[in-house]
């Protein structure tokens, strides 16, 4: 997908470098490069996607496909293109790539004070669900659990 001057497409392992750099660089708990490695290459059960902006990956989104349902484990934006629309486009082709891969139905958690997360996900059609007290270990903060409707093919998209 190309759009903004940006392109999104599947995440490949020459990716990995620029991926944890994103990951280190916008997550007080980052994921390793090992459990990157893991998640992405490794995993038959993930779909997981880049975001290019003239050769230089800004981004990055991923997810589980267990049986009908997608589960958003990563969502990234570097901090310095951020407000630019990049995490909406992202998010619209992790749903696409949902629904090719058969999912009806997203699920994700996200921190409660992370209101611009929270914005972007409800404009994708997630609300919340629910509440995991002390989610994150490493402030003790809860996490909104959030789902789309179960529905013919995630609406709207």
């Amino acid at each position: 997908m190309e759009n903004n001057g940006i392109s999104i497409r599947r995440a490949e392992i020459g990716d990995l470098e620029q991926i944890h750099y994103c990951e280190n660089t916008s997550f007080e708990l980052p994921w390793s490069y090992a459990m990157l490695y893991d998640d992405i290459i490794e995993n038959e059960n993930t779909v997981y996607l880049v975001v290019e902006l003239d050769g230089k990956i800004i981004g990055y989104g991923g997810m589980w496909i267990i049986f009908d349902e997608a589960h958003i484990t990563n969502v990234c934006i570097l901090p310095e293109y951020r407000g630019r629309g990049y995490a909406y486009a992202l998010m619209r082709e992790l749903i696409h790539a949902a629904k090719e891969h058969g999912a009806d139905a997203m699920s994700l958690e996200v921190r409660v004070s992370n209101k611009a997360a929270l914005r972007l996900y409800k404009k994708c059609g997630f609300t919340i669900h629910g509440i995991r007290k002390r989610y994150y270990s490493n402030n003790g903060e809860d996490a909104y659990v959030m789902w789309t409707e179960r529905g013919p093919g995630l609406e709207g998209y």
